[in-house]
């Protein structure tokens, strides 16, 4: 093991990693073992004791955070020609159709979030390959396949996430930036966790939650005791 800069041994004198902490001391102390030169993203991690292979385990939902998520969120809506003043208005950063749709065959995918009409899935769905594995397919589900674009484009802007198990049955979402107070982190951590824990699937048998830390992008993971957030 190489030697520790000055700034990791700071870090390990700061926090003690077999430690559980509860959940509002993790968001004070995450602002303190970061010590990027950039406003980093502040995660929170959720090991949930689910197997996502089963349908009646998937765990899936939006959430909007009181406190936004503090990047700006480019998004883009696929639509009819009567919805595009509706889209424009409410904040979208890219509004249109099929010429976005040649784009994204032709690999561009520089959005975080696309919103879409019902109307359209068929066009879209011709695109789902590209967009599916970055996280960018519309969906029912989480709002964004829906006839009122502008509201939704609103609610995203305003902090507005979905959330997915992944296969190993953990939920990642970044929930603010460290130049958040440790309060708003909090807030945002405990929207999202209350969320998460309103989707404990009925099927499930033994521990929902087995697991809670938080981290910044360059940060280690802080241990939450999952006692202080359920």
């Amino acid at each position: 093991m190489g030697k520790l800069t000055k700034n990791q041994k700071a870090v390990i004198a700061k926090y003690d990693a077999a430690k559980e902490y509860k959940l509002a001391e993790a968001c004070e102390l995450v602002k303190e073992l970061t010590y990027t030169k950039f406003d980093a993203s502040v995660e929170l991690h959720v090991n949930l004791g689910v197997d996502p292979r089963k349908a009646n385990q998937m765990v899936r939902g939006v959430v909007t955070l009181p406190n936004g998520t503090g990047k700006v969120t480019r998004v883009l809506v696929l639509c009819t020609p009567d919805k595009e003043n509706e889209a424009k208005e409410a904040g979208a950063d890219y509004v249109g159709l099929d010429e976005y749709i040649e784009k994204i065959k032709g690999g561009w995918t520089d959005v975080d979030v696309i919103i879409c009409t019902p109307s359209v899935m068929a066009k879209v769905g011709v695109i789902g390959r590209i967009l599916g594995p970055r996280g960018l397919m519309p969906n029912p589900k989480t709002g964004t396949v829906t006839m009122e674009v502008g509201k939704a484009v609103k609610e995203v802007k305003a902090g507005k996430i979905d959330f997915k198990v992944d296969k190993t049955g953990i939920v990642h979402a970044a929930i603010g930036k460290v130049s958040f107070t440790g309060t708003q982190i909090y807030e945002n951590a405990k929207e999202l966790l209350s969320a998460i824990l309103k989707l404990k699937p009925q099927a499930l048998k033994g521990t929902y939650m087995k697991g809670v830390a938080v981290c910044s992008t360059m940060s280690p993971g802080i241990r939450v005791d999952v006692k202080s957030v359920e």
